[in-house]
């Protein structure tokens, strides 16, 4: 008599019944931990590369303050500026991946500093975790209120006169203003002197004394000033004239196509976070970005509000990591 053999299908059955319990017990820690998230009684950080007082540490503290109000918990925003935002980068990556701590940067982090080193400090696609793009960021190239020229076109002309006579400012050596100012000495084919600061703010500030001449720094930042007299608005790093000073020039209707790849207002986690975390994360981040008082902020900084996806966030970084790549390789910018 032959024995009786279940069939393939009641196998397979019999085997997933088996595993399910274990499977479920395994994945039952992750899935708490994203539904209690945040932790009550513990705080959540959110680190900032750039000292006090500049455009991404005022938004990053605004999204704090929404976040505390709608988590029911302490969010707090710690400086951890130098070292091309790696200093920062780095505690991030030492972090525990609970969603707890969570770290407000710009496209240099991401998109441009990884290319700045023969051996890359960090590989952004594997040691921190996208948790969300908040805006698009365009840079305004501005010039002291008293430095002999007030176009794009002036400055050209009178640093090729004047070889080596112009200095510009940057929030530290491979930031985004860096960037975008080899870009210019390049495509101008002019000589500039680079005066690197710590940050916006005290790059801000050496513009208004003189102490640089030329600077590209956020919009906000361009129409405050300009306000005052205290710098002229050149130009705009963007592919568009941007809505809050439409009578500025783009770069490319100064003479100078190519500054259009934008920059972006970024929020990351430490690297391994389960997706289920990344997920809670991400919608709480979504929805204090998008609330009145934050959307608000972007808005009149003059960026470009975006509050995506996680996994938006992925791709976007990715495709702005390969674009920034290619410029920097062809500018041939290293800071080792």
């Amino acid at each position: 008599m032959i024995p009786h053999r279940p069939s393939a299908l009641r196998r397979a059955t019999l085997a997933l019944a088996t595993l399910l319990p274990a499977l479920l017990l395994a994945a039952s820690p992750v899935a708490s931990l994203a539904q209690d998230y945040p932790s009550k009684g513990r705080p959540v950080r959110i680190l900032n590369p750039s000292p006090p007082g500049g455009t991404a540490d005022l938004l990053s503290r605004n999204i704090a303050a929404r976040l505390s109000k709608q988590m029911g918990v302490p969010v707090l925003v710690e400086n951890r500026p130098g070292a091309s935002t790696m200093i920062a980068v780095k505690e991030l990556m030492n972090s525990n991946p609970d969603g707890h701590t969570i770290l407000y940067t710009v496209t240099g982090t991401t998109s441009q500093l990884p290319h700045l080193y023969s051996k890359p400090p960090f590989d952004p696609f594997t040691d921190v975790t996208p948790l969300g793009l908040a805006a698009y960021n365009r840079l305004i190239l501005l010039a002291n209120a008293n430095a002999p020229f007030s176009s794009v076109k002036e400055l050209i002309e009178y640093a090729k006169a004047n070889p080596a006579k112009v200095n510009y400012g940057s929030f530290g050596p491979g930031s985004f203003p860096h960037i975008l100012s080899e870009m210019l000495v390049r495509a101008a084919g002019i000589s500039m002197l680079h005066v690197p600061f710590k940050g916006g703010a005290d790059a801000g500030r050496a513009l208004l004394s003189g102490e640089v001449q030329i600077l590209f720094d956020a919009p906000v930042t361009a129409i405050n000033a300009a306000k005052g007299g205290r710098v002229k608005m050149l130009a705009a790093a963007s592919e568009r004239r941007l809505a809050l000073i439409k009578d500025v020039p783009t770069m490319a209707e100064a003479g100078l196509p190519g500054f259009d790849i934008p920059g972006l207002e970024q929020l990351l986690g430490p690297p391994g976070m389960a997706p289920a975390l990344v997920t809670r994360v991400n919608a709480e981040l979504v929805k204090a970005i998008r609330s009145p008082e934050v959307a608000e902020q972007y808005i009149t900084f003059g960026f470009d509000l975006v509050a995506s996806s996680a996994e938006e966030h992925a791709r976007i970084m990715r495709d702005n990591h390969n674009r920034w790549g290619e410029v920097i390789r062809r500018l041939g910018i290293k800071l080792d």
